[in-house]
């Protein structure tokens, strides 16, 4: 049975009902409307993201099944664990937020090209000037090494992309992002679709329904109002 894509407008906020998203591609589920603000938090507020290209519309996502890391399943290597102990890096929040998006967009490893476009960046610097998109920073030498950013609403953070610069940084940014959320009881990160990186470090798949069911529960998790702001963190 075929299925019609919904296309959104500025009009609306509203998004189709998740069981619409196709199977194949797996999880799109709409196309068009902006990257608002208001729009992107109520798409991250049902588990839906946006993913496309520059010749592409906007297009959003809400795969079947659904890719998680939690703090039981973060995975250390002995390796990875070493360079904890190390103590090579430091590790901060939201100090550099604009540097680690663009070093996202811009890194080597994506060959074919990025999503991170043009309007991508800039729609999730508004979300982070919002207090709604969040960085962690690795650092060595008081240069900017390694890093991710996410979008976070409340207890719940989606991972969106990660870089680095020297092996091992990128890594140090998920577990320093793991035991950061940890403090607050928050034990899931949103990794959306799972790749070889991820999966090394402990993602693993779930039923978009599950997913969705402990999305909720962590949307209810409150947030104190400095958790976000600009500072360092213990490894």
């Amino acid at each position: 049975m075929s299925q019609t894509l919904e296309l959104l407008n500025n009009e609306s906020l509203a998004f189709p009902p998740l069981k619409n998203a196709l199977a194949e591609p797996n999880g799109l589920l709409a196309f068009g409307g902006d990257l608002s603000v208001e729009r992107l938090k109520k798409a991250y507020s049902q588990g839906i993201f946006p993913w496309y290209s520059d010749t592409d519309p906007i297009m959003w996502w809400s795969p079947d099944p659904r890719a998680i890391i939690t703090t039981s399943s973060l995975k250390i290597n002995r390796t990875l664990r070493k360079v904890l102990k190390q103590n090579r890096f430091s590790v901060s929040v939201n100090k550099a937020f604009n540097e680690v998006i663009t070093l996202c967009a811009d890194a080597p490893f994506r060959k074919e090209g990025t999503w991170i476009v043009t309007d991508m960046v800039n729609a999730y610097k508004k979300l982070h000037q919002q207090g709604y998109a969040h960085s962690i920073e690795v650092w060595q030498n008081n240069e900017l090494v390694g890093g991710l950013y996410g979008v976070a609403i409340n207890g719940y953070f989606s991972g969106e992309s990660m870089f680095y610069k020297v092996s091992n940084a990128s890594k140090v940014a998920l577990v320093s992002l793991s035991q950061y959320l940890k403090n607050l009881n928050i034990t899931m990160i949103d990794c959306q679709m799972l790749n070889p990186f991820l999966e090394d470090m402990g993602c693993f798949e779930v039923s978009r329904e599950d997913f969705i069911k402990e999305q909720q529960k962590h949307l209810l998790i409150p947030i104190p109002y400095d958790f976000w702001q600009p500072k360092e963190i213990n490894l």
